[in-house]
Order: structure tokens, then sequence, then C-alpha cells
């Protein structure tokens, strides 16, 4: 009989891999050695050449700890052991902008994006599960992050370069994960990373999350991870709203790009900021703080003859029935 994490797991991967079915694209899995990316990685060889998919891993040696490299070789070896005959294994330098996490991320991903490419691959299998949506959700709270923030990770996202990223696991436990490895005979890797609490995901893991589960009740993870798929939902009908509207709102200005006051004043203030933030974003690749955001609709809605606001990468003026942000500083 099979496990019910074994089910579980290949059932998810299954799903994922659902809209790649009999096209012979190859998917590449992202595989750190630990129990999720392992599971992941097992469930996607079992259940991939049933649908003409082929299987690539990639295993992203980070050099920050001892011993990194043996580590990295052996998550490619059990790979092969699961029938995925290109396992790459990649040396990356992490930088310190950001902090540790964030330079890591940064690293990895980049490997990760250029693996892609090289391999032919027409997404990224990424081994993420509620638990760590629950903690991002979390995270994303207790730095006040708007609603994009605590909506998490998505399951299924496409990138500018039409790559997508998948993440089957998401609404699978860690202790699934966990329980798929033990009944398969898998021997996971235990970063020590994963309980350093020097990292803020590590405290919110380790501390902040038990806390709440004592003083609140079970379900706490969970009901996190139902926060975060409603919010998607909302920024999903959200973008759809702004891109049927920032058309008719939107002009190329001299050396930028500018919005109607009209239309921006005539927006509720969620929609209004939301376009802003877009536009800032889409012309210039800079996101805006919610209080350089307000300072800018200032400019729609308390009009009083300010001079433009610098923003980063860009300034914002009012010019005529125009609000116009430009790469130039006046």
């Amino acid at each position: 009989m099979l496990d019910p994490a074994v089910a579980d797991v290949r059932r998810a991967v299954r799903e994922a891999l659902a809209p790649f079915a009999d096209s012979g694209a190859r998917v590449l899995v992202a595989l750190s050695g630990g129990a999720d990316s392992l599971a992941l990685a097992a469930a996607a060889a079992h259940e991939a050449p049933k649908v003409g998919l082929e299987v690539v891993s990639a295993t992203i040696d980070h050099g920050l700890q001892d011993g990194s490299a043996d580590v990295a070789e052996r998550a490619a070896a059990q790979a092969r052991e699961f029938g995925i005959r290109t396992a790459r294994v990649e040396r990356v330098e992490v930088g310190t902008a950001g902090g540790p996490e964030a330079a890591a991320r940064e690293a990895r991903y980049a490997a990760l994006r250029r693996i892609a490419a090289e391999e032919d691959a027409a997404a990224v299998l990424v081994g993420h599960t509620l638990d760590d949506q629950a903690e991002t959700v979390l995270l994303g709270l207790a730095r006040g992050s708007g609603s994009a923030s605590l909506s998490g990770m998505s399951p299924h996202a496409l990138d500018g370069a039409g790559l997508a990223w998948i993440r089957p696991l998401l609404a699978l436990r860690r202790a699934t994960t966990a329980s798929f490895c033990t009944a398969s005979g898998i021997d996971a890797w235990r970063d020590p990373h994963n309980v350093d609490e020097r990292f803020s995901r590590v405290r919110v893991r380790e501390r902040v999350l038990p806390v709440l589960e004592d003083e609140l009740g079970p379900g706490i993870a969970e009901a996190l991870w139902r926060t975060a798929e409603q919010l998607r939902e909302d920024e999903d009908a959200f973008a759809d709203m702004i891109e049927e509207t920032i058309e008719d709102i939107v002009e190329h200005a001299e050396a930028g790009i500018a919005v109607s006051v009209a239309a921006l004043g005539a927006n509720p203030p969620s929609l209004r900021h939301r376009i802003i933030r877009h536009v800032v974003d889409a012309e210039f690749g800079v996101s805006l703080s919610r209080a350089q955001t307000l300072e800018v609709a200032r400019l729609v809605t308390d009009w009083r003859g300010q001079g433009p606001i610098d923003l980063p990468g860009c300034q914002a003026s009012r010019r005529g029935g125009l609000i116009t942000f430009s790469a130039e500083r006046s």
C-alpha cells in the first residue's frame, strides 16, 4: 500500500506538471538536499516521464558552510538515484546586499534562472511548503508590508522571460515531506542554518509560530496559508483592473511617463496607489514605499502647487493635468 505522504506529494507534483503534459518540455527541480526538495525531486522523477517530460535538477552550493560542496554533490547523487540523469551542481558567490538571507536567495535564483536557460527548461520547481508560506506571511506582517507581500509566494508564476516558477508543495506541510522521505528510504540533509536563530525566518519558525499555536490554538500555519491564498486572489483582481485601466490614463512623456490627474482622482485610493506603484515599477524598475506612494498621491488629492518629489530612480511632478514621472531631475 502506498504511504499517504508519498501519495500526497506525488499527487501535488502531478497536478503541477499537468499544464506541460505531452509537450516534451524539460523541468528544472531546485534541489538543496533537504527533505522538501528531495521529496519534490523524487516525485517529479516518478511523475514527469508519465506525461512526456524530462526532469533536470540543480543544486546551488552557496559556499557558506564547511562541507557545502560535499552536501551538494550528495544531493546530486541522490537525484541520479531517482532517475534524474542531468543533476547539476553550481557554486555561487554570495554578496552582502540586503543581509545574508537575501543575498543568498538572490545568488541562488540568479543561478537557477541561468541554468534553466542553459537547459532550455520551461519551468523551475521549488520545494516551498505550507510552513514556508506561513513564515513568509508573518515576516510580511512584521515588516508592515502591503497585501502584495502578505499574499506570499505564488504556486505558479511567470517571470519576465516567460519561465514558469512552480511550487507544487505549497499546500502541504513540512511534516508531509519528511514522512515522504522516511517512507521512501531517503536520507535528507538537515541544514544547520534552519535552526540558526540569527536568521529572522528561523526565529519565526522556532519561536513565534509555536507561541501562536500555544496561545491561540492549533491551525495557525493553515490559517496564515489561507490568508495568503485569499489575498493573492485580491491581488490578481487588482492586477487585472490596473491592466484594463492603465492604457487609458497613461501616456509617454519626455524622459518618462505621465498619468492623468483626473483619472487618478476618479479612482478609489487603493487602486490609485497601486497604479502609481505599478507605473514607477514598470518604467523605472523601482518599488515605492507606502510613504513615497502617498506623497505622490498628494499631487492628485492635495495639490497646493508643491514642487517635484524626488523618488528612487525618478522624479514625480504635476504639470497641468498630468502627473509626470521622469528620470531627469529638475
